[in-house]
């Protein structure tokens, strides 16, 4: 491992999800290392489904930041104002580091994802989602893409009991790039499950009761059919993460919103400004495709600030879908395999696991341990 000798260079990074944290802590031992994010603990939301109809799961998928780094320090706080290299935190700390890392990901609908500031109170949150889902006996999923569908997987095989029904405004299944064979192969098998789909006729207005929580819900579809149950759920409605942003970097964002970046994940226009994963416009907004994004710009700037190593481009990937019915059941598109991954890759690849014990790693956490 290259020592460098002091003073090592300063790296802000913004935000502590799937990318984030990797790029801290892949530059941790070589470069004064500042972690800033707004929750004490990371949320590994790609459990998140799990965690609602298995609480047990909860203490898995929060990991305290203060156990991410050895040498540098994690600030809990939140940017409120990045212009250039200078940032400023809403305690009033500013910051103007040697590179500035912008990784604040995006926003989704509780319990997919949480904006509870204290670790502690995510977990109470959790457990406390899943009691009002055990008290339901009809649910209702509003959205069929691969969250709403992931989500109706993980209630039907942990609660079979229960009806559940996915509505959504488009004709199919999982919008998007997919191959059709993999929408075909997950409505066989929420078939079998006996989730109810309502697809090609949007609802006339959202339920009026607070997503994840029992009440009495009653929809229509603009066709007319009613629908009604004693929960719901929003799969559906990501929001960027970029209102901190300031003067030309906020003129950097495209007509979506997104960061544009260079191959190497510069904001373009910037010299040591980066962006990467959900707010960067480099490739589709998956936790994967992040940490691919995070190794390649950790291992370019651990090059620029030793001069040893060669600086290398990000390329966009293909398609990819992995998506879970439960811990046995799914679907998946890869690259990698012929035709579509059925149930068992699925469930070798994510669905037993999901893929807590890679950042189990990264925190020095062991996993299913308790994280408090």
């Amino acid at each position: 491992m290259t020592e460098i000798t002091r003073p090592r260079p300063k790296v802000a990074v913004i935000g502590g999800g799937f990318g984030g944290v990797r790029v801290a802590k892949g530059l941790d031992d070589i470069a004064d290392v500042t972690l800033v994010d707004p929750s004490d603990a990371f949320l590994h939301n790609v459990a998140s489904w799990r965690a609602l109809v298995e609480p047990e799961w909860v203490d898995r998928i929060f990991l305290p930041y203060d156990r991410l780094l050895r040498h540098g320090r994690f600030v809990h706080d939140r940017a409120v104002a990045v212009d250039g290299r200078q940032v400023t935190l809403a305690g009033g700390e500013r910051l103007e580091p040697d590179y500035l890392v912008l990784a604040t990901g995006s926003s989704y609908p509780f319990p997919a994802k949480s904006d509870e500031a204290r670790g502690a109170t995510a977990r109470a949150r959790f457990r406390a989602a899943h009691q009002e889902l055990r008290d339901a006996r009809r649910v209702l999923v509003v959205g069929a893409g691969p969250s709403g569908l992931e989500l109706a997987g993980e209630i039907k095989s942990f609660f079979p009991e229960k009806q559940v029904t996915v509505v959504d405004a488009g004709p199919d299944i999982l919008p998007g790039p997919y191959e059709q064979a993999l929408r075909d192969e997950l409505r066989g098998q929420l078939d079998k499950l006996g989730v109810e789909l309502r697809l090609g006729s949007p609802l006339r207005d959202l339920p009026s009761v607070t997503p994840a929580t029992t009440a009495p819900v009653s929809v229509t579809t603009i066709g007319g059919e009613e629908l009604d149950a004693d929960i719901w759920y929003r799969c559906f409605g990501t929001g960027l993460q970029t209102d901190y942003l300031r003067g030309t970097l906020a003129d950097t964002r495209d007509e979506q919103g997104y960061l544009r970046v260079d191959d190497q994940l510069r904001v373009v226009g910037q010299e040591r400004i980066f962006a990467l994963g959900d707010i960067a416009d480099a490739d589709t907004n998956l936790a994967g495709r992040a940490m691919q994004q995070a190794d390649l710009l950790a291992a370019n700037l651990r090059a620029e600030i030793t001069g040893e190593g060669e600086i290398t481009s990000y390329r966009r990937g293909p398609t990819v879908a992995v998506i879970p019915l439960g811990p046995d059941g799914g679907a998946g598109q890869l690259p990698w395999i012929e035709g579509i991954a059925g149930p068992e890759a699925v469930s070798e690849i994510k669905g037993r696991s999901m893929l807590v014990e890679m950042n189990s790693v990264l925190f020095d956490a062991p996993v299913g341990g308790d994280q408090s």
